[in-house]
């Protein structure tokens, strides 16, 4: 049973022989650190969200509105955050949510992650937007289980082979968005008029891809630019509805998870519709503005999963944010923006360094308040 906290024993014993960490050791110095570490373009490309980014702010915030009780005396020296996740047993609730501009956020970004994700024992879920292609990304992952994440196209064989091509490579699961079939209203990105993908940035997916490849020369194009407009016209599919759900369960036998659910009533259809399990997500805030914390949705989207795996996402900051999203129900929770800065900031190593640090404070937190298991924490969360 893995002791995440001593990797707090071991920055106090460091100190101990004069040494204090290099790297930050608070969300808002990683972040300033890692905001200065970025081109200012991916800067507001990583950091950025829709419209006023209210909805991104509120994410965050709405975490202080719920509290864990503390519960003494009943023998939590010893804690156990191993979970089980979609036939996966793992020994922390942490995944690395997928992040489409790693690539740029650091050199082999995509590749750097997933090294971090093979030495922590953190799952990455390994994005369509990539500049490595996913195999390269799953070798770099080791033994420590990946999952990929796709973006649906609009060309039907374009999708099954991506698909095709992940079962290939090792993953343990497909995890579908749903709310990226097209841009959301960034402000940030629009006043610099940067989408990395439009310079062929973080394309490695497609330009590797057989199907892309022919349709690409069916369309007379050679060149980037070329691949580029075709890219753009196959981006996301505008006509997906429920009743696709069957034919991507078709493609696989892996199991497959739902990103960007919030309703409850989503969650069933999903479910129903032959899904395994759902990502509660709203995109950190990046796609639409004026919408319920994520947070605020994941007790509803629980009880209507019926023991279905329910991934959380969107606004976690801290090993505290992870605690209380387990004990409103999450199977695991996914983080995002904490490791891109720490990318930026260190590359692997900064990755390593924020995955290990929110596995203490959250191991910590459990101790502290009495905690023994993932199981202990449900029920136990309280609104302010």
């Amino acid at each position: 049973m893995a002791a995440f906290s001593d990797y707090q024993l071991g920055i106090y014993l460091q100190g101990v022989a004069g040494a204090a960490p290099d790297l930050p050791m608070s969300y808002a110095e990683l972040e300033a650190r890692g905001s200065a570490a970025m081109d200012p373009a991916v800067l507001g490309y990583v950091a950025g969200g829709a419209g006023d980014e209210s909805t991104q702010i509120a994410n965050v915030d709405a975490f202080g509105q719920y509290g864990l009780m503390p519960r003494m005396l009943v023998g939590a020296a010893q804690r156990d955050l191993s979970i089980d996740l979609v036939g996966l047993r793992l020994p922390s609730p942490l995944l690395l949510a997928p992040v489409g501009v790693l690539g740029v956020v650091a050199e082999d970004g995509d590749l750097a992650t997933a090294r971090a994700a093979a030495a922590t024992g953190v799952p990455m879920i390994a994005s369509t937007l990539s500049e490595a292609p996913l195999e390269r990304v799953r070798e770099e992952q080791g033994g420590t289980p990946g999952l990929f994440q796709l973006y649906p196209p609009a060309d039907r064989a374009l999708a099954e082979s991506l698909v095709g091509r992940a079962e290939a490579a090792g993953y343990s699961a497909i995890v579908i968005t749903l709310d990226t079939w097209i841009n959301g209203w960034r402000p940030r990105d629009l006043e610099r008029a940067y989408l990395p993908m439009l310079q062929g940035l973080c394309l490695a997916n497609y330009l590797t891809d057989p199907r892309f490849r022919a349709l690409l020369a069916e369309s007379g194009g050679t060149g980037g630019e070329a691949a580029v407009r075709l890219w753009a016209s196959l981006f996301g599919n505008p006509t997906m509805t429920w009743d696709d759900l069957a034919w991507f369960r078709s493609l696989t036998s892996l199991p497959i998870l739902l990103k960007g659910v919030c309703d409850p009533d989503d969650a069933k259809r999903a479910l129903d519709g032959g899904m395994n399990g759902i990502v509660c997500s709203n995109h950190g805030g990046r796609q639409a503005n004026g919408g319920i914390p994520a947070i605020d949705c994941l007790e509803p989207v629980v009880a209507a999963a019926d023991g279905a795996p329910v991934v959380f996402d969107s606004g976690v900051r801290s090993g505290v944010d992870v605690v209380k999203a387990l004990g409103l129900g999450a199977t695991a929770v996914a983080i995002g923006r904490p490791y891109v800065h720490g990318l930026a900031v260190a590359g692997q190593r900064g990755v390593e360094h924020v995955v290990r640090s929110l596995l203490a404070e959250a191991d910590l937190t459990m101790a502290v308040d009495g905690y023994r298991d993932v199981a202990a924490l449900r029920g136990e969360i309280r609104r302010r």
